[in-house]
């Protein structure tokens, strides 16, 4: 594997290439039932066997008539006696001639029939209910859906890695999918390096110590990967040191199929986790030129241990995420993200961006892409326009709370107030 370790800055796309490349994706299968499947990733392409709908139904509650019996008709409407009722899940009988079927949304149309007319298009000449008034103008097909008009018999639905929603968990059961073949359940280990931080659950009833900090990074990865579906791995805070992190990062690689930790991958005196992972495996990629998110490291940590599981790698990825808040949540959105998805079977597509109004002026001087916390506003005339939060330090978690997106920003590229820009929506990055 060719290593693209330098010590010049990784631009967002090469690193981004390179992550995706030397990814590989866990094969291990099995199949859940259809109610627990949202949120997998498909292993198999599904194709149809049956068709959708079955055959040829009413779209709307009105009436089945043959529209040949409306021909050469000189007053507007015409009356049909009503020769039987179709509720939904009733096979009905070929439609005698010269007459209307009662119908409802959803049951089959009756043999000879060639339209439904809506019911409030009619008018009931009798208090039996026995003949009904329909226009003479019903064009031929209206109001039936046809058989296979949706889903045909040996149509791809589905492709393999394609995470179900809710619609495509509607959709497999209209084909009769039961239960469904997914990959399993990535596991990724999350840790946190820093002698300064704490866990908020051990001190509901004590004041931080001096130089002491809340460990925040801890709930927004948990709360991102979770967000994905997959099973979260807390391994705790590992203490600045290094034998300390070299152990941290062993277990972790051995209870998880990718290892996620914040902190301790700059290049400071007290930053270990680098060095544990040089040692313990190697480092591809390291400082990228991006902001905030610079002090970024991938690698794979080495799994000699004899506790591994038969379907424990001989490596596990690791990445290395920046302490700072901020940077977290956008360098696991950009990098982490598309890589856990491609790791778990799934298709690893860039996000949709979308055009708007700057409502501000940004000039980019220094030589990394920034990814700009913004909220997206709706104007009075139905317009919108872009805004940025005031402070975009790296540290300000509560920026990315007032922001709905993030607005891209190459280096050497100046906004101005009106510019028509690209935003990218949170959404994009949290469904």
């Amino acid at each position: 594997m060719s290593k693209p370790l330098t010590s010049k800055l990784m631009p967002e796309n090469d690193a981004l290439d390179y992550l995706l490349n030397h990814c590989e994706t866990l094969q291990k299968t099995l199949k859940v039932p259809l109610e627990q499947a949202v949120g997998r990733y498909l292993a198999e392409d599904i194709v149809a066997t049956v068709y959708v709908p079955p055959w040829d139904n009413s779209a709307m509650d009105g009436y089945a008539i043959n529209t040949g019996c409306l021909e050469e008709r000189s007053s507007p409407k015409v009356a049909l006696s009503v020769s039987q009722r179709i509720p939904a899940g009733k096979s009905p009988e070929a439609l005698q001639t010269g007459t209307a079927a009662r119908i409802f949304t959803g049951a089959p149309v009756p043999e000879g029939s060639d339209a439904v007319v809506i019911q409030e298009n009619c008018n009931l000449k009798s208090d039996a209910e026995s003949v009904v008034e329909v226009p003479v103008d019903v064009k031929k097909g209206a109001n039936i859906r046809r058989k296979g008009e949706d889903i045909k018999p040996g149509d791809l639905l589905l492709k393999q890695g394609t995470r179900l929603r809710p619609q495509e968990m509607g959709l497999l059961a209209s084909i009769g999918f039961g239960e469904v073949l997914v990959y399993r359940k990535l596991k990724v280990a999350v840790l946190s390096s820093g002698d300064e931080l704490v866990d908020p659950a051990l001190m509901l009833d004590r004041a931080l110590a001096p130089g002491q900090i809340f460990n925040s990074n801890r709930f927004t990865l948990a709360g991102l990967i979770d967000a994905m579906g997959f099973e979260w791995v807390d391994c705790g805070i590992v203490a600045d040191d290094p034998d300390a992190s070299e152990a941290a990062l062993k277990s972790a690689a051995i209870k998880a199929d990718c290892v996620i930790c914040t902190g301790g991958v700059s290049v400071g005196e007290e930053d270990h986790i680098k060095a544990a992972l040089e040692k313990l495996g190697r480092l591809d990629i390291w400082k990228l030129a991006i902001k905030p998110g610079k002090p970024l490291a991938f690698g794979f940590i080495g799994n000699n241990s004899e506790d591994k599981s038969n379907e424990q790698e001989s490596e596990t990825p690791f990445f290395g995420l920046p302490g700072n808040p901020a940077a977290v949540l956008i360098t696991f959105c950009v990098f982490v993200r598309p890589y856990l998805i491609k790791r778990s079977g799934g298709q690893a597509n860039l996000p949709l961006m979308i055009t708007a109004k700057a409502g501000f002026d940004r000039f980019n001087k220094g030589l990394r892409k920034e990814y700009l916390r913004a909220r997206l506003e709706v104007e009075k005339g139905g317009g919108q326009t872009v805004k940025i939060y005031s402070n975009q330090s790296s540290g300000m978690l509560s920026s990315a709370c007032w922001a709905n997106g993030y607005v891209p920003i190459k280096p050497g590229q100046k906004i101005s107030s009106g510019d028509i820009i690209e935003f990218l929506p949170m959404s994009e990055w949290l469904a």
